[in-house]
């Protein structure tokens, strides 16, 4: 069964996530849109809220679960699609590429797909740092969390039916798990779930997974445990800050500090000692350290899947 996981991650990062192909995730969010239209008129909208959650999850596990009946290929098809490695790595070295070119306003305008936070007024230490947080907190709900699922999955031959389970939250809470006015209570259940989906892979990311990654690449992994462990929990997330922590350990860097996001300035908690300043070299470092994460992760599941498998 998990050569199927295997497959599926080498289609990711050979094939990424292109930009014409109707991607199961936008069409998850298609349907939350649709949906939110009609629950957000219920009174009651933390219930309301919940129904959203509920109805997307289980929609599309049961989807995910035909899909996997339908064909071995569809489902290694739909798993790759679960995963998004190159991706990620490609997006953050554009902005690496424009820094080079010293084009300041293209980066602002690329970082701004990337992130929440306002972006027009960065410098270019600003924009690095936001790539490089960007990549660290990704590392999970990009990565790792779908292979988790996936190989948890594989016990009961629900590999694509966790994986795609676990995108739709991930979804839910991308489009309504904010604390503003508007999702505070229609995306109580979204974020909640979400925080509950990632608790121990954010943790095996940060506490594990990155610092072997940073060990084989050379990096400070001494200092990626040191920093995981006094500062993972410095952030508003209760997961965010595991990678985090991890990730500027790792490279030396800080994160942190005054952000913007949507015309507030906010002070966030610190994460990491600031060893040095952000370079662009650090997107670069920050690329690496994910793609060999990801296939310390691969690797680290597939060892715990044939060792439980020889217990049971």
């Amino acid at each position: 069964m998990i050569f199927k996981i295997w497959i599926a991650y080498i289609m990711d990062l050979i094939f990424g996530d292109p930009h014409w192909f109707p991607h199961p995730v936008r069409i998850i969010g298609s349907y939350i849109s649709f949906l939110e239209k009609y629950l957000y008129r219920l009174k009651n909208k933390k219930i309301a809220g919940g129904v959203l959650a509920l109805t997307v999850v289980i929609t599309t596990m049961l989807l995910s679960y035909e899909l996997s009946n339908i064909s071995k290929y569809l489902e290694i098809f739909f798993l790759y699609t679960t995963l998004a490695t190159k991706s990620l790595g490609k997006e953050s070295l554009k902005i690496y590429k424009i820094l080079e070119e010293k084009d300041l306003e293209l980066a602002k305008e690329k970082i701004s797909y990337l992130v929440s936070r306002e972006t027009n007024e960065m410098d270019e230490e600003q924009i690095i740092k936001s790539t490089v947080e960007t990549v660290a907190e990704n590392s999970v709900d990009g990565i790792i969390s779908p292979l988790f699922y996936a190989f948890l999955g594989s016990y009961l031959d629900f590999a694509l039916v966790f994986a795609m389970g676990y995108k739709a939250i991930n979804t839910l809470d991308s489009m309504v798990g904010y604390k503003n006015e508007r999702y505070k209570d229609f995306g109580f259940f979204s974020a909640k779930i979400d925080d509950i989906v990632n608790f121990i892979p954010a943790r095996i990311t940060g506490g594990l997974i990155i610092p072997i990654g940073a060990f084989i690449l050379r990096m400070d992994y001494k200092n990626a445990w040191k920093i995981f462990f006094r500062d993972r929990l410095n952030h508003s997330s209760p997961n965010s800050g595991h990678p985090e922590a991890s990730f500027a350990g790792a490279l030396g860097v800080q994160f942190g500090g005054k952000t913007k996001y949507f015309g507030k300035w906010q002070d966030k908690a610190i994460i990491g000692d600031k060893l040095k300043h952000f370079s662009i070299s650090d997107i670069r470092k920050a690329v690496k350290l994910l793609y060999v994460s990801s296939w310390v992760g691969l690797l680290l599941f597939t060892i715990l899947y044939q060792f439980i498998n020889t217990l049971i």
